[in-house]
């Protein structure tokens, strides 16, 4: 799908292209691939002169091959954005290339983003465009509006992510934790802590491209300003995933301790239960033996007496385990 922004009175419009002649009729300060087709990345080379190239999206890129600046002024970008999907948080591979096209466009230059799913940053970006005028003015107002949202994205998500702990925390608070408590606590707490590593990479991710704007010295001072507010915001969200670590580890242990003294519970009236039953055990033993005359049989009370003195011998142990509160 290939859709083309354009800038009109400060507000950003959308446009879908489906031909080569669509395209020749708009001026876009930002030109947007999702899953493009040979057919559209064909429209790109033929009327911007931009060759997309093959292992745009690919994972395996070498990180020091992720950021670089292209002979003719081509800035190549390859970032990562965080999907944070419940069934299955991911990256999404973004690249982008930031592009003077010709004599017409190169007060602005146009900002090509490739990518092979949708991007929450990318529509978040779309909505406040449409609804705030002046919010952008160029390619690279553009770009940086998509990293500074991606930062925000991930500021969204790590308060899902408190909340979803605060609710773990205060079942495993409350004291009575279950084995099928346990079970679903550590099952949130091993999802959110799963999203938690996936923002704090994303965020290092973003960081390292708005590093690299800086460097670059494309932007100009407010646009610069503003990258230095981003840079802030990635600092401030690094202290808070490393909080949201040690929440994590505290309610793992809490949980796991809660479970190891539900086993030594279990354990302990299985130990109880084995002293207990010792002195009946020893009784019988005794009245087992090969005697010369067995006292069942020399004695009509010999049975009854055997019994009732297992019963006791099993009986005063109870007794004293419950006085003391060890069957509690």
């Amino acid at each position: 799908m290939l859709n083309v922004f354009t800038l009109s009175n400060g507000r950003l419009f959308q446009e879908e292209i489906e031909s080569l002649e669509e395209l020749s009729r708009f001026r876009p300060i930002w030109v947007d691939l999702e899953e493009p087709t040979t057919e559209e990345k064909r429209w790109v080379k033929q009327y911007y002169g931009l060759s997309i190239p093959e292992d745009a999206t690919d994972d395996d890129i070498e990180e020091s091959a992720r950021f670089y600046e292209e002979d003719n002024g081509e800035l190549h970008i390859r970032s990562d954005f965080l999907v944070a999907d419940f069934d299955e948080p991911r990256q999404a591979r973004v690249a982008f290339i930031l592009n003077n096209v010709n004599e017409q466009l190169r007060s602005h230059g146009v900002l090509f983003s490739i990518h092979d799913e949708t991007v929450p940053a990318f529509r978040l970006l779309r909505m406040r465009a449409r609804r705030m005028p002046g919010l952008l003015d160029d390619a690279k107002d553009v770009l940086l509006a998509l990293l500074d949202g991606d930062a925000e994205y991930c500021a969204d998500t790590l308060e899902g992510i408190y909340d979803e702990l605060e609710a773990a925390g205060k079942k495993v608070l409350e004291g009575n934790v279950g084995d099928e408590v346990a079970s679903e606590v550590l099952a949130t707490i091993a999802r959110q802590e799963d999203m938690n590593g996936r923002v704090r990479r994303n965020v290092m991710d973003t960081r390292r491209a708005v590093s690299f704007l800086m460097r670059s010295k494309m932007l100009d001072a407010e646009q610069f300003e503003e990258a230095r507010q981003i840079m802030r915001d990635i600092d401030s969200l690094d202290s808070h995933t490393t909080f949201l670590f040690d929440k994590i580890n505290f309610l793992m242990d809490a949980t796991v301790g809660f479970i190891n003294i539900n086993q030594n519970k279990i354990i302990k009236l299985f130990s109880v239960a084995s002293v207990a039953l010792l002195p009946p055990t020893l009784v019988a033993s005794l009245y087992g033996m090969n005697f010369k005359f067995m006292p069942e049989l020399e004695w009509q009370y010999g049975y009854a007496w055997a019994l009732a003195l297992m019963a006791v011998s099993a009986l005063l142990p109870m007794w004293y385990f419950r006085r003391k509160g060890w069957l509690k």
